[in-house]
């Protein structure tokens, strides 16, 4: 439903998505490679748990955007209630998934939250992007 219509900045999110797994796994192959096995292990799940909460609230901003413009003109739009409960349980999902990595397989908590970090990273390079080549889709003009 959400690519029938064109979302303002759907370009940019994509090439966050990529950038996001680029960089965090770009890290891990460097601490691989630099004999940092568990922080390695750490950056790579922690990027792949940035990349799945980015998807996450990339579909529900998507959703809210649409039922925004479908509802346009009226005094008190209605939002899915769902939207918002699927958001507490990404995040309580995401706080258990670092729970259990950093706990059964012992990867430094540090090394997750650079991996989670990975979202930041991406974020600042593609607004970098953005700002630097304004003809190559800013905002899908």
């Amino acid at each position: 439903m959400a690519e029938a219509v064109a979302i303002p900045g759907s370009r940019t999110e994509a090439r966050i998505s990529w950038l996001m797994l680029v960089i965090g796994y770009g890290a891990a192959f460097i601490a691989h490679f630099s004999q940092h096995r568990d922080w390695s292990l750490g950056l790579f799940l922690g990027s792949g748990l940035a990349w799945i909460n980015f998807s996450a609230l990339r579909r529900g901003l998507d959703v809210l955007v649409l039922a925004s413009q479908a509802q346009h003109g009226q005094e008190k739009p209605r939002v899915p209630w769902w939207n918002s409960v699927l958001a507490a349980f990404r995040y309580a999902l995401i706080g258990l998934a670092v729970y259990v990595i950093f706990i059964y397989l012992h990867v430094p908590l540090l090394s997750l939250i650079a991996g989670l970090c990975a979202l930041a990273a991406a974020t600042i390079v593609a607004t970098v992007w953005e700002i630097l080549a304004p003809d190559q889709g800013h905002l899908d003009r």
